[in-house]
């Protein structure tokens, strides 16, 4: 009788965890909380990144807290937008106001569904295009995704209401907010937002920290012109800010502009050269090497160098 006891109760303890393991997430384990840390840049200006060892949160968003309200830059992954809102929460209680995607990439927008109806969204035309066509995370072979955009997903929220071409600006005194758009590079769509009384800019992943670039071709991204349009950006901001917030790493200066425009153009003259010389894109990237004097640039994943050498073969005659 003991025995059968004993079985019994074995038994019935393997049921309830495998009840319990049904009840967990996809992957046999909870889902980890999504936990933001905040830099502070000036006395009204902060950057949001996600906890280290924590869920990738992706692109740095920036909170600018004016005299009204609040202005967002980059609303991160899928799930991030809430996180983003509450954080606010805990630095004022002055509501959000205004959204400015940097351009179309899920870990900068996909947030945006989260936020309230009423949050004025704003980007560069040819990213309003681009979010038009976004697919949610996952692979094309994957047919069990529908075939809808996040938005469309959300019935349309998280598309911006307004656009700008070239240059927008918002507000008045300490708390304008000046937009620009100078060029392919990452995307066709790269904002640059400019915050002139604190002299700070963000810059998105156009300049996403001291490495290759993710260059986007199907979004318009442009190997063989980014150093130009990189250029153009420093030409026109550097009397006007001194400190850069990049796509996601720590914050840079104009002489780190400076000297990523001068990556960007040896990367794309070393690419050219080895396209004269007849080598394919396995070729050159098999003998690319980052140069020794670029200390502290991140060495590129294989298939990111790959695609930035393609590109730039593409796009020279």
């Amino acid at each position: 009788m003991k025995r059968i006891l004993v079985l019994s109760i074995l038994i019935g303890l393997c049921g309830l965890s495998l009840i319990v393991a049904a009840q967990q997430p996809q992957g046999g384990a909870a889902q980890a909380p999504k936990v933001i840390e905040v830099e502070k840049i000036k006395d009204n200006l902060f950057v949001l990144r996600s906890a280290p060892g924590g869920p990738n949160g992706g692109g740095n968003t920036a909170v600018f807290v004016t005299s009204t309200g609040v202005v967002v830059v980059d609303a991160k992954n899928p799930g991030w937008g809430q996180p983003i809102l509450d954080k606010i929460k805990e630095l004022t209680n002055k509501p959000v106001t205004t959204l400015i995607n940097t351009h179309t990439h899920g870990d900068h927008v996909s947030g945006n569904v989260e936020f309230p109806a009423s949050v004025d969204i704003i980007v560069q035309e040819n990213t309003k295009t681009n979010m038009g066509k976004m697919i949610p995370n996952s692979t094309a072979a994957d047919q069990t995704v529908p075939k809808q955009t996040i938005f469309q997903l959300n019935g349309g929220r998280g598309m911006p209401r307004r656009t700008f071409k070239d240059k927008m600006k918002l507000f008045k005194g300490d708390d304008e907010v000046d937009l620009f758009y100078f060029g392919r590079g990452h995307t066709n769509g790269d904002a640059w937002v400019l915050f002139p009384a604190l002299k700070v800019v963000h810059a998105g992943d156009i300049f996403s920290g001291k490495n290759l670039p993710l260059l986007d071709a199907n979004n318009g991204g442009s190997a063989a012109l980014i150093a130009d349009t990189l250029q153009k950006g420093l030409d026109a901001l550097n009397p006007l800010a001194d400190t850069i917030i990049t796509g996601h790493n720590p914050q840079m200066t104009m002489p780190d502009l400076r000297e990523y425009i001068a990556f960007n153009r040896e990367f794309l003259s070393d690419a050219q050269a080895a396209k004269k010389a007849g080598k394919s894109v396995d070729e050159a990237a098999a003998s690319w090497k980052m140069p020794a004097k670029y200390k502290g640039y991140a060495e590129p994943a294989p298939e990111r160098l790959k695609n930035n050498i393609r590109l730039a073969y593409t796009e020279t005659k």
